[in-house]
């Protein structure tokens, strides 16, 4: 535990110490709907070709999906289970992807983050365009920023902020190339997205990322993303942290600032029978499978959970001049 305060400190003060230039995260556009709304579902560690009932959530994603009229998908990462792709030319996208989610509505957009499990294979092969031309939906991507007009999305790659990781992998294989080192990495990271989290003039900022900043079930909090990334987010006034990682629906209020926390790891095994309290203020929890869906207007947020067989399970809103739930 010293050895990670030391190593998290030594990264902080890299943060602030860096004077080398990055690369500012690559942008996208996507447009709300005529009348300024915004409706789009969210699903995350979902990849095992259908089974564990991971067709069943699609096809209400698919009902849901129709009902809200989204504007397209978000994913928090564990994409393809156990050990992401190996290559561009790996069935596994096909089956655990494009054959699954066939829903008229789901025919939209997808944007994805990249899970833990994703690093155990060829990592480059989930990121490149190639899969782009097998499937127009997939977009996957390190770091990047979606402006939807009323709304500004940032996808966070926060595998690498997992210390573990590259320390104690076990028996399993990471594929760190274009990370490595992770002290050069993370510092870059975390710059970007603070000029970027600045830049926006959007109403809402909404960060996504795989791994758990709060959360009550099997992995719980996630030291790393509190001592690197929270404060980035406070300082910014990020409005949501939308996860995965944890197989389950969650919400958790931050009581010393305005973010919500939202894990929608619901999209195929689940169930792990874990609930552990944390500080903050839980508002929901689901151990079990399901997703999310989102609307947004400059002025208010919904925000509602689903579970396998569609049903809503919770609901929570919020409107933007006060940050209060309904």
């Amino acid at each position: 535990m010293a050895g990670f305060a030391r190593e998290t400190m030594a990264l902080a003060i890299l943060l602030f110490a860096i004077l080398a230039c990055s690369a500012e995260l690559q942008r996208f556009e996507s447009p709300a709907k005529p009348d300024g709304s915004l409706s789009i579902l969210v699903v995350g560690d979902w990849g095992r070709k259908g089974r564990f009932n991971q067709s069943q959530v699609a096809t209400q994603m698919g009902r849901i999906g129709e009902e809200l009229d989204i504007d397209f998908v978000v994913s928090t990462g564990d994409n393809f289970y156990e050990d992401g792709l190996t290559g561009v030319d790996d069935k596994a996208f096909e089956e655990s992807f494009t054959d699954i989610y066939t829903s008229k509505s789901l025919q939209k957009q997808w944007y994805s983050v990249l899970g833990n499990h994703d690093y155990r294979g060829d990592v480059l092969a989930q990121l490149s365009p190639v899969l782009r031309n097998i499937d127009s939906r997939w977009l996957c991507l390190r770091n990047f920023i979606l402006n939807a007009e009323i709304v500004d999305f940032f996808f966070v790659d926060t595998t690498p902020l997992v210390e573990s990781y590259w320390t104690n992998p076990q028996d399993h294989h990471y594929d760190w190339r274009e990370v490595a080192p992770r002290e050069n990495y993370i510092p870059n990271l975390l710059k970007d997205l603070d000029a970027a989290l600045k830049e926006s003039t959007a109403p809402w900022k909404i960060v996504v990322g795989h791994h758990t900043m709060r959360s009550v079930s099997d992995h719980g909090d996630t030291p790393e993303l509190l001592a690197l990334l929270l404060p980035v987010l406070k300082d910014n006034g990020v409005d949501l942290y939308v996860n995965g990682h944890d197989h389950c629906l969650e919400h958790i209020s931050s009581k010393d600032s305005p973010i919500q926390y939202l894990t929608s790891g619901g999209g195929s095994k689940a169930w792990r029978g874990v609930f552990t309290p944390n500080s903050d203020k839980l508002q929901f929890f689901h151990d079990g499978q399901g997703f999310m869906s989102l609307q947004l207007t400059a002025a208010a947020a919904n925000i509602v959970f689903y579970d396998v067989f569609g049903q809503e399970l919770y609901q929570w809103s919020v409107t933007k001049n006060l940050h209060a739930a309904e």
